[in-house]
């Protein structure tokens, strides 16, 4: 899916780290919430109250979730599952565009 129709688009952006990821809320027609947003080229931290699903849309970035040792790879058309009240760093060498799903 390239595109969300019919939805509301929070104009007022979400800006963390000082401007290194930028984001809208949009909600659909169904009331879900998504954010759509990019990570400039950084190494964050973000934590997690409800569980998320990153879905990549354009770039690249390598992730390692709160337990883990190993950090993992992941590019445009792929997901990565973050638990509820949890964490997980991200660094990414390019700008990495995404779509989080929450819940």
């Amino acid at each position: 899916m390239s595109q969300y129709d019919n939805v509301s688009v929070v104009k007022q952006a979400n800006v963390y780290f000082d401007g290194k990821c930028v984001s809208h809320t949009v909600i659909l027609a169904d009331g879900t919430k998504k954010t759509v947003g990019v990570i400039l080229p950084a190494s964050l931290t973000f934590n997690t109250g409800a569980p998320e699903i990153m879905e990549g849309v354009g770039g690249a970035c390598r992730v390692k979730l709160k337990g883990e040792s190993e950090w993992k790879t992941y590019g445009a058309g792929e997901s990565f599952n973050v638990p509820g009240n949890s964490s997980f760093e991200i660094a990414c060498d390019e700008p990495y565009h995404y779509v989080c799903h929450f819940g």
